[in-house]
């Protein structure tokens, strides 16, 4: 019998909030109505065999017209509210000092509090602005950026210039069932050492991962970033904040922080800014947006020289690579982020998911975080070693069984040290259910429930992945599996080191598969 969640509500009333009488009740209703619907793909198991095969067992590679659900993220793939569309109307494309670009700097300023606003065309861009001009001219070897966790562009972007990325991550997040309310919260203690380690003249930047997407979507504390904010000053360091979903982030403070109770979200989100030197931001998240970015900063140096780098590779700084529609869109989408019914719903939504499924055997990061429910691959399928890539087949298996696509957080993506060129197994295998925002209800969400709970029952026949196309930067997005076969011999990968998720590691070439 499939067990559904009665009401994936995390409720605390708010003071003066409409949304008390909304979601009292255990029935949780999505706070819009539909007015214009788009056909679902529903194919056939041999079809979706054929098509995970012809991907490479890839969820990246499969197109979007052989996926009946599609959870493989939340960036870029929302749907925009009537508000949004009615603002693409009156969008101005001049190219230069056009109207738009004023309405989002303006929004930008208000909500972040950040005196400098570059618009970039996604989040990535702006990461890359940001650490080319912190780490450029200085001795990239040196050079460390810690962070309570770096999701895969900003660790990627740092790679590509020779710069260690490191994560530092609390104790608690290490258990991946602990119900502690803040489990995105950077390891104070640890930074402190690393600094006094390296040298703070060799740390460019400290990041801070709002919500930690790496480590299960998990919410950082404001007392946590306050923390992080007086180490970094205290050495003469800039604190930038990641802030990709810094809105469901400023809710779970409310929630869950006493102090904040009665705040509202945007003046949590001020507060959190206030600790900061700067952000970058995706707006494919908490812009309610399918483009767009930016970085926003305080440093008028880091400004001035983000601006000229910028005007090579998105165009002149006040279009940023975005159409004045997407500026528009998005200067809508940032306040409508931020209302209370609608970041009720969401973070509901996936609470109700991420219970359904534990109530159905399948072990999930708890408690759940606000963009996506993250599935322990490690303890679902703990037959299949760490070079085999559990959460990368677990991937596959859901996509088999029900047309539904989701992403493998584990040793694929994040296994491997482009600097050193060893492959190790990730701290956790996950694969990560991610949530569109205003796309998907409650039937589709029970439709996912029940085709997992299905794997659940056959999860010891499930077999892990061999890597034949590896690359070394994001390399999640582009390699290439085949399964292992039952019977076939794989020594590599059940060596007494890698098994159980312990300290063996392997050096992976250039390109070509694995020895």
């Amino acid at each position: 019998m499939i067990r559904r969640a009665r009401c994936g509500v995390e409720y605390r009333k708010v003071s003066g909030s409409r949304i008390d009488h909304l979601f009292r009740r255990c029935t949780m209703f999505e706070p819009y109505r539909i007015k214009m619907v788009e056909p679902i793909s529903i194919t056939t198991p041999e079809h979706r065999r054929l098509a995970l095969r012809k991907a490479g067992y890839n969820m990246f590679g499969l197109r979007a017209q052989d996926v009946t659900i599609d959870l493989l993220t939340d960036s870029g793939t929302g749907a925009m509210s009537q508000d949004q569309w009615a603002a693409v109307l009156y969008s101005d494309e001049s190219y230069a000092g056009a109207d738009s670009w004023f309405r989002f700097e303006r929004r930008v300023r208000t909500m972040f509090g950040f005196r400098h606003v570059l618009p970039t065309h996604q989040g990535r861009a702006a990461e890359r602005l940001l650490y080319t001009v912190l780490c450029v001219g200085k001795d990239p070897q040196r050079l460390v950026v810690p962070s309570n966790s770096h999701f895969d562009t900003g660790r990627g972007n740092l790679e590509l210039l020779g710069v260690r990325a490191v994560n530092l991550p609390c104790a608690q997040a290490a258990d991946l069932t602990d119900d502690a309310p803040f489990k995105g919260n950077a390891d104070v203690a640890a930074m402190d050492r690393l600094i006094t380690e390296v040298g703070a003249e060799f740390v460019p930047a400290i990041v801070m991962t709002v919500t930690n997407n790496t480590g299960g979507g998990q919410p950082v504390s404001m007392a946590n970033i306050a923390e992080v904010s007086a180490l970094a000053r205290s050495h003469g360091i800039p604190m930038y904040l990641d802030g990709c979903r810094f809105a469901e982030n400023a809710y779970f403070i409310q929630q869950r922080e006493p102090e904040y109770e009665s705040w509202t979200i945007p003046e949590i989100v001020s507060k959190m800014c206030s600790y900061a030197e700067g952000c970058t931001v995706s707006a494919k998240k908490d812009g309610l947006c399918n483009i767009g970015g930016f970085l926003a900063t305080d440093d008028d140096e880091v400004a001035a020289e983000a601006r000229q780098l910028g005007i090579i590779t998105e165009g002149f700084y006040t279009y940023g690579g975005l159409s004045g529609r997407d500026l528009d869109a998005i200067a809508v989408g940032l306040k409508e982020v931020c209302e209370q019914p609608y970041l009720e719903h969401r973070v509901g939504s996936v609470r109700y998911l991420a219970t359904a499924l534990r109530d159905n055997g399948v072990p999930v990061v708890w408690p759940p975080g606000g963009h996506a429910v993250y599935i322990d691959a490690a303890a679902l399928l703990p037959h299949i070693p760490p070079l085999r890539y559990p959460a990368q087949a677990l991937c596959a298996e859901i996509y088999l069984e029900g047309g539904v696509r989701t992403v493998e957080l584990g040793t694929c993506a994040f296994g491997y040290d482009a600097l050193t060129g060893v492959e190790a197994p990730a701290q956790w295998e996950l694969c990560r259910l991610a949530l569109p925002r205003r796309v998907y209800t409650q039937s589709h969400l029970d439709y996912v429930i029940e085709s997992l709970a299905a794997i659940a029952q056959r999860r010891d026949r499930i077999q892990g992945l061999r890597m034949t196309s590896p690359s070394t930067i994001l390399r999640h997005f582009t390699a290439q599996f085949t399964p292992v076969l039952a019977d076939d011999v794989d020594e590599e990968a059940r060596t007494p080191e890698l098994a159980g998720h312990e300290h063996g590691s392997t050096r992976l070439p250039l390109s070509g598969p694995p020895d």
